[in-house]
């Protein structure tokens, strides 16, 4: 690392926009820019973006940002990336052109290729290699129904000439000019692919969704170095961290202990309990997944360790797993009130119209949109809006959009209580919908455990940064990049009458019952 290289980028592309971060040596924030991509929805259920937007955005982000901060990529000491999982991209490996539109995670249309999948019995063997529910949510059956359905697409795949990846993979090949096709493990684990046990591509998989392997990306640590930028980028700068979106904000909440809980409320919800070094299985509905992975370990040393040697030789040192609960519809329910029902024109106004009540009066919303994600699993489920009068008001709608997210998160956090046989006590929150007071206080409420809001909202950005920094150096170590930046907000208690809230949730399972029938 030159002496001069001051900054860590993050590339930070989303499900509704990408950004780019600049941070510093203490890991504060230099300057930001960011830009809405847009999703196409060309049948019920189905969800699409451009993957070329996708690339053009972020890189046209990356240099807007040093823009605004003064300085060029000869000053950058790595880039990280972090991504919206799950989502598909396949692409011509020599003209680098994508075949079809990036499949968004989103998107239901792999529900036909699941349900055959449960119907032959083969749910507890994706279960047991992947910790992941057989769900249309993750990658391979979007990927599956591409190499279908696509002309020509399986016999490129088959001859090596088209490639997969998700949208790490994506990035990386843009920015090397196609001389890199990697993923990290966080992201491969959300494949549906990946034997987390044996940190490879499966072959018992990739037989049973008839996926060709030389379609496939090359996998390697968190921490490792991808590879140098040599498109556009001015200067060769390292990629030197990968995480998927959601293990980056557990990075960056600094969830390196077992039990450590974070929730981020993006355009869905995640919640993340770190589980320790070897995947435990849930039985109330969670995914296991990988959080991270590191050739390096929390000291920042390099020692190798045989035994989590994956494919390509990659060796890492240390895994970590973590259970996992995705609620589908969290700022995408605030959304679809501007754009949907158009009872709002700013995502800003929600809050001041929930606070204009003292209650819900029974009103409650059940944002089915896509299914239910955690622990339901029901791919079938509908949206619901239950308790209408002719007294109800938009602004008990807002109320209620805002509420469903905190009973969706509480509900994946009972579930995770119940599969560790311990109580969370403290939940860690980023994410641009944590800015919300009055849902934080309702989270607070329902949970009946303390809330506490990271200073820096947007923590998938620097939990990348913090991986890419300690590949290069930059940070000595997780604990040392950890002790700079663990600045915390405010912190939400419980406040809500424990009969009341026992009410609330009576009244909100009832809703959820009638959504799934």
């Amino acid at each position: 690392m030159s002496p001069h290289t001051d900054y860590i980028v993050a590339f930070d592309q989303g499900t509704t926009s990408s950004r780019c971060v600049v941070f510093d040596r203490d890991a504060n924030i230099v300057s930001s820019a960011q830009e809405e991509i847009k999703r196409y929805f060309p049948h019920p259920g189905w969800v699409e973006q451009d993957a070329t937007e996708i690339w053009s955005s972020q890189l046209g982000m990356y240099f807007k940002s040093l823009a605004r901060s003064g300085i060029t990529s000869a000053d950058v000491a790595g880039i990280g990336v972090t991504n919206q999982r799950e989502t598909t991209i396949v692409w011509n490996r020599h003209t680098g052109e994508p075949v079809y539109r990036a499949i968004v995670w989103q998107c239901r249309r792999g529900t036909p290729c699941i349900d055959r999948l449960i119907e032959e019995g083969y749910s507890d063997l994706v279960r047991e290699k992947t910790g992941l529910m057989p769900d249309a949510y993750f990658s391979a059956s979007k990927l599956r129904w591409i190499l279908d359905n696509v002309p020509g697409a399986r016999e490129g795949a088959e001859a090596g000439d088209v490639l997969f990846g998700t949208v790490d993979t994506w990035l990386i090949w843009q920015m090397t000019l196609g001389k890199v096709h990697a993923t990290d493990y966080t992201n491969a684990s959300r494949t549906m692919l990946l034997n987390i046990h044996t940190l490879q591509w499966d072959d018992e998989l990739l037989e049973l969704f008839d996926i060709p392997r030389a379609m496939l990306p090359d996998l390697k640590a968190s921490d490792a170095l991808f590879g140098l930028t040599e498109a556009d980028v001015q200067a060769r700068v390292p990629i030197s961290g990968v995480l998927g979106d959601q293990q980056s904000a557990l990075f960056a909440q600094c969830c390196f202990e077992k039990g450590d809980t974070k929730a981020t409320y993006g355009t869905g919800c995640f919640v993340l309990v770190n589980t320790g070094d070897k995947p435990a299985l849930s039985k109330n509905g969670l995914l296991t997944t990988i959080a991270y992975t590191s050739h390096r370990g929390q000291d920042g040393q390099g020692q190798e360790c045989e035994r989590h040697t994956g494919e390509q030789g990659s060796t890492v040192t240390q895994v970590t797993y973590a259970l996992e609960g995705s609620v589908y519809s969290a700022g995408s329910t605030v959304q679809w009130l501007r754009d949907g029902l158009r009872i709002i024109r700013h995502v800003s106004e929600v809050e001041e119209m929930a606070l204009s009540l003292e209650g819900n009066d029974g009103v409650y919303l059940v944002p089915a949109f896509n299914g239910l994600g955690a622990p339901h699993w029901n791919s079938e489920a509908q949206g619901v809006l239950t308790g209408l009068t002719q007294g109800t008001t938009p602004e008990h709608i807002a109320r209620a959009a805002l509420e469903s997210t905190a009973f969706q998160v509480a509900d994946v956090i009972h579930a995770m209580e119940e599969d560790m046989g311990d109580n969370i006590a403290e939940l860690r929150v980023d994410g641009g919908m944590s800015k919300n007071d009055f849902l934080m206080q309702f989270q607070a409420d329902v949970l009946e455990a303390d809330v506490v809001r990271s200073e820096i909202v947007e923590a998938t950005a620097l939990g990348v940064a913090m991986c890419a920094g300690i590949s290069v150096g930059f940070f000595s170590s997780q604990r040392d990049a950890c002790a700079l930046q663990r600045r915390t907000g405010d912190t939400f208690k419980p406040s809500q009458d424990v009969g009341k809230v026992a009410q609330l949730k009576e009244e909100w399972e009832h809703a959820i019952t009638q959504s799934q029938v």
